[in-house]
This record gives structure tokens, C-alpha cells and sequence, in this order.
């Protein structure tokens, strides 16, 4: 993977609130799998990938998925689903400030009852081509 320019801490917060999501959404699912899915596993996974001009990193989980009606609401400031007391609403919204700030762009694809899947894009540092050093020697006559 090639090299990026980031403050790992800041990196580190926004993949915590990915997992911290991820893993709400899969216990939830869970919990309604009682009745629904006897068989259900959750699964909370990461990838990542270099892209042409961007270094992606993906974290998914088969849980609850995103409902239609707030999917626009997700990344507002002080937004959550979470019951009261259980969220500030910050997380997300913190998570795109701070991928905006790297030069990011963060997005999600998600289907309610199935799961949903949240890439981080960054844009990848190209080191310029090294060029051929041509060294001239003086000749001695």
C-alpha cells in the first residue's frame, strides 16, 4: 500500500467509530435474531485497498443497515439512533470532519436488515519517478 498523509491518532478515532458502529449494528441485529434468524453470525470485517490515486479503507458488518428515511441524517452533528443516553450523535459527524481534513472523502453503502459498509478514501502520496543521475567526469588528457 502506498504511503499517505495522515494524523494516525485523528485515523484512529474515525476507524473506532466505525467499529463502535459496526459492532452496535450487528448486536442489534442479534438481539432480533432471537425471533427472525436462529442462524445468524455476526461479522464485522476490514479491508483495505490502493486505488489509483487513493488509499481505501473499508469496515463493513452484516447488521441492521442504515433505513431509507435518515441515511441523508447520518454524518449531521448531534444525529444518532441510539436510544437517549446511549450516544452523543458526534461520531460520524466528527469521522467526516476529520477525513474532509486529510483530503478524504468518506461513504457508505447500506441495506437495511443486511448490513452496511463504510469507506474511507485518502489520497495516496505518489513519490515522484526517480530519474536517472547522469554524472559527467572531466577526461584527463
Amino acid at each position: 500500500m502506498g504511503k499517505i498523509n495522515a494524523v494516525p491518532q485523528d485515523l484512529g478515532r474515525v476507524l473506532i467509530n466505525l467499529f463502535t458502529h459496526a459492532f452496535y449494528a450487528v448486536l442489534a441485529r442479534r438481539a432480533s435474531a432471537a425471533v427472525n434468524e436462529e442462524n445468524y453470525r455476526p461479522v464485522v470485517s476490514v479491508q483495505t485497498k490502493e486505488l489509483e490515486t487513493q488509499a481505501e479503507v473499508r469496515v463493513s458488518d452484516n447488521g441492521t443497515g442504515i433505513p431509507k428515511d435518515i441515511r441523508h441524517k447520518i454524518f449531521q452533528p448531534f444525529f444518532s439512533t441510539k436510544p437517549s443516553g446511549e450516544g452523543t450523535g458526534l461520531g460520524l459527524s466528527l469521522s467526516f470532519d476529520i477525513v474532509k481534513t486529510h483530503g478524504g472523502e468518506i461513504n457508505f453503502d447500506t441495506e437495511e436488515g443486511r448490513g452496511s459498509s463504510f469507506g474511507i478514501l485518502l489520497p495516496l502520496i505518489r513519490e515522484p519517478e526517480e530519474k536517472e543521475v547522469v554524472s559527467k567526469r572531466s577526461e584527463k588528457n
